[in-house]
Order: C-alpha cells, then structure tokens, then sequence
C-alpha cells in the first residue's frame, strides 16, 4: 500500500510469465535484501504453474503520473487534511511537473457532511473529447472515518491538437488532397452526339424506339 504502485504489467511466454511493476518506491517494495519482492514470488508460484519472473520499473515523474497523485490524495485525506487544500496542491504540483493541465475530481462525504457531494478543482487545459491529446487517467478510494471517498484524477500531459490548424483543433479531419490528374485511361473514339432526354413520344420507351406491340 505504501510502495505507490501504478500499474502492472503481465507479460506470458510459452515457459515463465514476467511480470512488471511501476513503481515510484522501489527499495519500500524490494525491501532489505530483496525480501520483501522473493516473498511476493513465492506466494504468487502457488497459483500458477510456470516460472514467475518480477521486474520492477521505477516511475521518475511521480507529479505526472495520475495514478500516484491519486494515492497521494487519498492518503492525506485518511489522514484527515483538508480535501480543497490536497486537490490544489496536487493540481499546483503536477503543472508544476510539467503537465499541460490537471483535474482533480472527489466525490462522497466531503469533511464529515452529512449528504455527499462532489467537488473538482482544475488547472490548464484537460481535453476529454479528442483521441489526439495525451490524458493520464487515475482512480483510488480513501478509507475515512466517514465512509469512501473516491478521488478521480486527469493529467494532460501533451495536446497534439493545439499543434494543427483550426479544423484540426475543432476536431475535424483533414480533407482528402484532390487528384490533379484521373487514374482512368481516355476513351478512344468519338461516341457522337447524344439524343435528346426524355420520353421520345406515346409507345416509345425511354431514349429507345417504338417498342413492339405485345399479343
């Protein structure tokens, strides 16, 4: 719970399953001469039947990293910090990381009230509706005295968007490039002039002749 762990990756091969933990307290999850992560390998070999191989990956931007923000909050909420002086320390610390913008979202019994709510506090420009921007996404919940609080954070760490043109940005596609020349080969000949549209008279068909009469 104390290691700050983002994220895990399961990676199978045909004979060992690897897998990789983010970090941003390597030595807390290690422990003293690899005790701790032999003793996580040991208990994780007794539900599966291939080698178990442990990799750690240290996290080095922990401001940028939605996922530890959110443990962060939820640990100075437990420890019963004000929730509108942590969300803006958290957004003020990951611009001040780097990001392009942050938001910090809580919901539940805010300060011990007695109906739930839920408050927000943002900072930059955090695009939800576009593929194009890079958005860092985290949940945790916070066990209080008074019941679950859910803490949701979105960190926009780049936005290619703002980088096209207006269209771009609105979100529309660029239009196809029109075709200078036809791929389609020139009809040899002359195919003469056309007769005239329409219906060519009573009993005629379409640009046809008179049609023979049935029996």
């Amino acid at each position: 719970k104390n290691a700050d762990i983002s994220e895990i990756e399961i990676v199978r091969h045909p004979q060992k399953v690897t897998i990789i933990i983010h970090t941003a307290k390597p030595g807390v999850l290690i422990g003293q001469k690899g005790a701790n992560i032999e003793r996580i390998g040991l208990d994780l070999q007794k539900f599966a039947s291939k080698k178990i191989n442990i990799k750690i990956k240290e996290i080095k931007k922990v401001e940028t990293n939605s996922q530890i923000v959110a443990q962060s909050v939820c640990r100075q909420l437990e420890g019963r910090g004000s929730f509108r002086r942590t969300m803006k320390m958290a957004v003020t610390s990951a611009m001040k990381g780097g990001a392009q913008g942050c938001k910090v979202r809580m919901s539940g019994r805010l300060g011990g009230a007695d109906m739930s709510r839920t408050e927000e506090y943002k900072e930059g420009r955090v695009p939800l509706h576009t593929l194009r921007a890079d958005i860092d996404y985290g949940f945790y919940e916070a066990q209080t005295t008074y019941g679950k609080i859910g803490v949701k954070v979105w960190i926009c760490k780049s936005d290619n968007a703002m980088m096209g043109d207006k269209k771009e940005d609105a979100g529309l596609m660029p239009g196809r490039p029109r075709r200078e020349h036809s791929d389609r080969p020139e009809r040899a000949g002359d195919r003469g002039p056309r007769g005239p549209r329409g219906p060519a008279g009573p009993g005629a068909g379409f640009n046809r002749g008179p049609r023979e009469a049935r029996s």
